[in-house]
């Protein structure tokens, strides 16, 4: 009997002691066969206090296994990401932020497409209808880009920016990431439509946190944000601010 998950969970985080306890327990309440990997980017605020405590009071089930790597220094969600992939023994992936704004009650809605064969990567849509944390810039900068990546693949996707994303797990390894900061995001989407794979898109509930507590940018093309485009095809945002 295969004993492999069906399921890995790729969790970067940093900072998130207010968060990471709660979104683990939401990520184990969901009743799917999986593996979580938390990757902790050198967080300071007792994240990963928080972490082991909870791998201390939680065995590991068939249902649910924990693996907690830890990071010496911060180097951002992509060196995050890129530090699981390695660790991944499950068919899909799916890559889950710390801080509650992206609900894994959602994961049956994010994996069905993939796992009935009709898609080979799935993203979560968010709505932006209205809400006091989206600033104008942040609406529109997604918007930007979203259609920027759409010009240059001749595809049709509605929210490039989404930060959560599922795929096959040979696909992920297929990609080659090297981003290291958010620009992770669209370096995953412009490598997937590279390789001729086509997006599913299916709608999701997004809980955005308050303007002052996000790690992500303002947003897109906007203040400092740079977008490349490498060999005409590969779609690559950065922060020529960050540190």
């Amino acid at each position: 009997m295969d004993s492999r998950p069906q399921l890995s969970v790729i969790v970067p985080v940093y900072n998130e002691v207010a968060t990471v306890r709660t979104l683990l327990e939401r990520v184990m309440a969901v009743r799917i066969p999986k593996e979580i990997i938390v990757v902790d980017d050198g967080s300071t605020d007792g994240t990963p206090t928080a972490l082991e405590e909870v791998q201390a009071a939680i065995p590991d089930t068939p249902d649910n296994r924990l693996t907690l790597l830890f990071r010496p220094r911060n180097r951002g969600k992509g060196a995050a990401v890129r530090a699981a992939i390695g660790r991944v023994t499950g068919d899909i992936v799916i890559i889950q932020d710390a801080d509650l704004e992206y609900d894994p009650a959602e994961y049956g809605v994010m994996v069905a497409p993939i796992k009935t064969g009709r898609s080979d990567v799935v993203y979560g849509v968010r709505g932006f209808l209205s809400h006091t944390s989206y600033s104008y810039w942040f609406v529109v900068g997604n918007r930007l880009v979203t259609t920027a990546t759409n010009m240059l693949f001749n595809c049709y996707i509605q929210d490039m920016e989404s930060g959560f994303k599922a795929m096959r797990a040979d696909l992920m390894r297929q990609l080659g990431l090297r981003g290291n900061r958010f620009d992770i995001e669209p370096e995953i989407t412009g490598r997937v439509l590279r390789l001729g794979y086509r997006i599913h898109e299916v709608p999701i509930t997004y809980y955005a946190r308050g303007r002052g507590e996000g790690k992500k940018p303002e947003g897109s093309l906007v203040e400092g944000e740079s977008v490349k485009i490498k060999d005409g095809m590969i779609f690559d945002v950065t922060r020529t601010d960050q540190s």
